[in-house]
This record gives C-alpha cells, structure tokens and sequence, in this order.
C-alpha cells in the first residue's frame, strides 16, 4: 500500500494552513461579526471554503463520496496543487505524452520541475515501451494522463493506463475533461483502489459552465486534506458555487445535450471527410475533431475572414486544426465556408 504522505514534500507536511473565520463556525445562521465583512448587500459574506453543499451534489450525481471530492477554481488549480504538493522545486520530474493539454507543462515551467516527456504513438495512444523505464526514476514524482486527450480528441488505451496505475508509486493525475462524451468507462471507479490516483473533471465542458471555473478532482481523503491545506481559503466564490448547483439540478437536459453533441460530432466527422481540402478526420471521444489539411495557418486565416474561428494546432500537430463541435447550425456554416473555400 502505498502511503501518500511519503510523496509529500516536507515543507507542505509542517505546513499549518489559513484558518478562516468560516473554519471556526460552521453554522449557516447568526449574527455574523468575524470576518470584518460589510454588513450590507447580497454578496457581502465569504463562501464556504470547503463548498459542502456543492460537494454533496457532485457525490449524488457522480455516486463517489463526500471525502473523496475536491474542488478547484478550474482543474487548472489542481494541476498547480498536484506540482506544489509533492513536487520539490529543481529537483523532482513530470512525466507527460505529448501532444496533450499544454498547462500541464506550464504548470511545471512555474512551479521549476523538469519535465519528461513521452510521445503519443502514431494512433496517439501511450507508448508503454518507452514509459516503462521512466517509471523507475525516483526523481519523478507525477504523471499526467489526458483520457480523451486534447488535442487529439481519443480516449487511451485502458490496459496501458491500468498498468501505470499498477506499476508507478508516485501520484497519477487521470485528466477526464471530455469523459462525458466518450462511451467508454471512466476511471473513477479506480479511485477506491488507488491510493495514488486523482481523477480530474470538469464544470466546464459537458456541464456548459467553462465561464464559471469549478474543476472536480476525486482521489483518497488524505490527498483531498493535503490540497485543502495548500488552496487560497476562498477558492470558489459563492456566485460560482450556487450556479454548479443549479447545472446539477438539470441533470435530464444535460443528457440530453451530450447526445446532440455526439450525434453532431458523428455528422459532422462524416461531412468533413467529403470536403476535399480535409486529408484526414480522426475518430474522436470528445466533443471535438482534430482533422489534418494541406496547409493549416492558410485554412485557419480563411477561416476567420469569414468569421469562423477554429483552433490552429500545428505547433503541435502538423497541419492539423482542432474544431470544436458547435449546434447544427454552426456546423452547417463550417461546411459550407470550407467548400466555398475548396472552391475559391
């Protein structure tokens, strides 16, 4: 069994962390005179620092418990805790399969950990062969996994995660970002058995609330005390805690949403094949497509003369775009400006 506090750096072990006032009472109700608030207006009181009710909407909607759940302001916070908490400055690694979500290397830019980096196979899926010896470098301290990935849109192969889960004895952070549109199972039912693993989602995609930035991290209790010790006191403000709590509520429209988006992913994957200008579409998880041109900076730029705006993602991938899928609509608009442009 691996024991968390052993990863722990030894500064963030005798840490002790802010006590707010809303630490010391617990109450909803009273005359409040401790947190040399304005006692007037609507939105003069600090929020829950530790978004109880929230969390205890997110454990009946996701079916994990309570202690299990964190929430940062965006998964971008939890990526920043993952490095501060158990990653020594100069010293320790990361290990990232580029191409993949770019703030993971930001983040350990920031906070000064080397990172190592293994490449997506050719199918963009992880290459065991190459991990394998990594994972006995006692420097390197986290993982990050991007299941679907951004910004190739697919899902990783499960055996090749299970076996890093099984194999490494640091901290695995599973990013789940776009799991809401991907028909294969998450990892969240993993949680329980690895003591090491933090699964990360988001309010941001599936959820439709990317303006509200509320990230959902579901790893053991010890790591959840760790990252409460390490956050600002008043991470999530109350205005973004109360509209979370209002997307919860509509749990039936938000399936059905999903479903639109994945039958229009599918439809527009299949439009997009017949637009000659597109060499390659590839399958995708998520709820985008990343397709590969003939010269992606000219079709972005055309693109955007006619006022739609894709991402251009040949820094990573050459002379690839990523497009996210929009309504019907949109995606009607999409097809007929890369014909009309195929046609120019």
């Amino acid at each position: 069994m691996i024991d968390i506090n052993k990863l722990v750096r030894k500064n963030v072990l005798k840490l002790t962390p802010y006590s707010s006032a809303r630490d010391e009472f617990l109450g909803k109700t009273g005359i409040f005179m401790d947190a040399n608030e304005n006692p007037y207006g609507t939105l003069n009181r600090y929020p829950d620092p530790y978004q109880k009710e929230l969390k205890k909407a997110i454990s009946g909607f996701k079916g994990i418990s309570e202690e299990n759940i964190f929430l940062g302001n965006g998964s971008d916070e939890i990526i920043d805790l993952c490095f501060r908490v158990f990653c020594n400055p100069g010293k320790d690694k990361v290990l990232t399969f580029p191409p993949t979500y770019g703030m993971y290397e930001v983040s350990a830019s920031v906070n000064d950990i080397e990172v190592l980096k293994v490449p997506l196979t050719d199918s963009f899926q992880i290459n065991l062969l190459k991990v394998k010896p990594l994972l006995e470098d006692k420097a390197l301290k986290l993982i990050f996994i991007c299941s679907p990935n951004n910004p190739t849109g697919n899902a990783m192969n499960q055996k090749d995660v299970e076996y890093i889960l099984k194999s490494f004895n640091g901290i695995i952070v599973i990013d789940e970002a776009y799991n809401d549109f991907n028909d294969k199972p998450s990892f969240l039912n993993h949680v329980d058995k690895y003591p090491n693993l933090i699964l990360m989602q988001t309010f941001s995609k599936a959820l439709g609330l990317a303006a509200v930035r509320v990230g959902m991290a579901f790893t053991n209790p010890v790591i959840v005390q760790y990252f409460n010790k390490m956050k600002p006191p008043y991470n999530i403000s109350a205005i973004n805690q109360k509209a979370a709590l209002r997307k919860l509520n509509k749990g039936e429209v938000l399936k059905v949403q999903v479903v639109k988006i994945k039958k229009e992913r599918e439809r527009l994957s299949s439009e997009l094949r017949k637009v000659r200008i597109t060499e390659i579409v590839y399958p995708s998880d998520a709820n985008f497509l990343l397709i590969k041109v003939n010269n992606a900076n000219d079709l972005y730029n055309k693109l955007v003369n006619k006022n739609i705006i894709v991402r251009n993602r040949s820094n990573a991938i050459e002379n690839c775009l990523r497009i996210t899928v929009g309504k019907k609509s949109e995606n009607d608009k999409l097809i007929k400006a890369l014909n009309d442009i195929n046609n120019d």
